[in-house]
């Protein structure tokens, strides 16, 4: 029977506001992963998906799967679901996350995060894309298909995280587990993660692979106590001085190349084959200045063609620095040496590269470079933890009939 598509876009169209309704209720919950704090908004936010999917007719099961990795405190279940047990049919599994990253107006938005906000013909509010927008959307797709009637063409099942934007913790065990024999995933004959971001605003894209992520913090203390820069500037170490000279040192100005060795070795060689994927892509260099908002501002990009610019994108990795905890961030002048101040940076990482060697070459590479400053101050190096890059074959069933 051939798929009713007039219908079906009718049906979205005219319940595009319930949508907006339910995005808005979902980005209104603050289930960011990275604050402890806040794992009740994240467990809040598993249960409102809960609810949306049994609501479902098609809904064959719902439940949620404790977290494997223990820790204090408790880390959040994994919602597992499932539409249809037609053994007649292919099996889809989709993935999603429900949690964000943190949010405030400081940070440079101009509405409330956690208030969906329509502007211009857009929505705004974190998550809403990322990653609350896509996983809400299977639930939006199967509920046009029962009321319209329609029978779904493959067994969905839904398998939504709660602690993506903090190195996905558990998820990894729980594919393990999840994929024996008679488990959850073993029957699954192809996957969907829905949470991915097109190459431009007209085109849609399938992704086979996504990069990897290491992520660091970098500590310097040079005293128990903040100090007056009136009374003790120039008589000690200060830590800011020694944290701003070891950030500096991570990555080079105008190229963005990584400057701690070893860290390219395990980088795959281009080959001829895959320099060509990347000559026929539909990409605009000039949109996506724009969509970078460096446009107006800089005007400039690391790399200046498409095909540069893109494998910088996808196929090498990149360290980026994120921030400074302890310094006096406020408005206005505060003449402040604080006592410790860290560093926030990470790496994206490609395939072969492992991030557990990536953390003892960028632990070196700083140890290296303290020592250099001669300072007495106390330093500490972090690895927060990561996960290894994922790389498919696009040529492989799940992304072609």
């Amino acid at each position: 029977t051939e798929f009713p598509k007039d219908d079906f876009f009718a049906y979205v169209d005219a319940n595009m506001r319930t949508y907006i309704s339910e995005l808005s209720e979902a980005v209104a919950i603050q289930s960011v992963s990275s604050d402890p704090e806040k794992r009740g908004e994240i467990l809040q936010m598993i249960h409102y998906a809960e609810a949306k999917i049994k609501a479902l007719k098609y809904n064959s099961s719902c439940k949620l799967y404790p977290n494997p990795v223990k820790q204090d405190p408790e880390l959040p279940p994994i919602l597992l679901a499932e539409f249809g047990f037609d053994p007649a049919k292919k099996t889809l599994c989709v993935y999603g996350h429900l949690d964000v990253q943190p949010a405030a107006l400081e940070d440079g938005w101009d509405s409330a995060p956690f208030e969906l906000t329509e502007n211009d013909g857009k929505l705004f509010g974190r998550g809403s894309s990322d990653d609350k927008g896509p996983a809400l959307s299977w639930l939006w797709v199967i509920k046009a298909y029962e009321d319209l009637g329609i029978d779904l063409p493959v067994n969905i099942k839904i398998m939504y995280e709660g602690m993506e934007e903090f190195g996905s913790t558990g998820l990894f065990e729980a594919v393990q587990i999840l994929s024996k024999n008679g488990e959850f995933l073993s029957d699954v004959d192809f996957f969907c993660i829905s949470d991915n971001y097109w190459l431009g605003k007209k085109k849609p894209c399938l992704t086979y692979g996504l990069r990897g992520l290491a992520s660091f913090e970098v500590a310097v203390q040079c005293s128990t106590q903040d100090l007056h820069s009136g009374i003790f500037g120039g008589t000690i170490h200060e830590g800011m001085t020694d944290l701003v000279h070891l950030m500096s040192s991570l990555v080079e100005p105008g190229t963005g190349k990584i400057l701690v060795d070893g860290v390219y070795d395990d980088v795959l060689e281009m080959t001829e084959d895959e320099s060509k994927l990347y000559t026929n892509i539909e990409f605009d260099v000039e949109e996506y200045k724009k969509e970078s908002g460096v446009a107006g501002v800089s005007n400039g990009l690391l790399r200046k063609d498409k095909e540069e610019l893109l494998m910088a994108r996808w196929r090498y990795p990149t360290l980026s620095l994120h921030g400074i905890e302890g310094a006096f961030s406020g408005s206005g002048a505060k003449t402040v040496i604080p006592s410790r101040v860290s560093g926030k940076f990470s790496l994206r990482l490609v395939p072969d590269q492992d991030p557990e060697k990536i953390s003892k070459l960028v632990e070196k590479h700083l140890n290296d470079k303290f020592a250099e400053l001669k300072s007495p101050n106390q330093m500490e190096v972090k690895f927060h933890g990561g996960a290894k890059a994922w790389l498919s074959d696009p040529k492989h069933p799940n992304y072609a009939n």
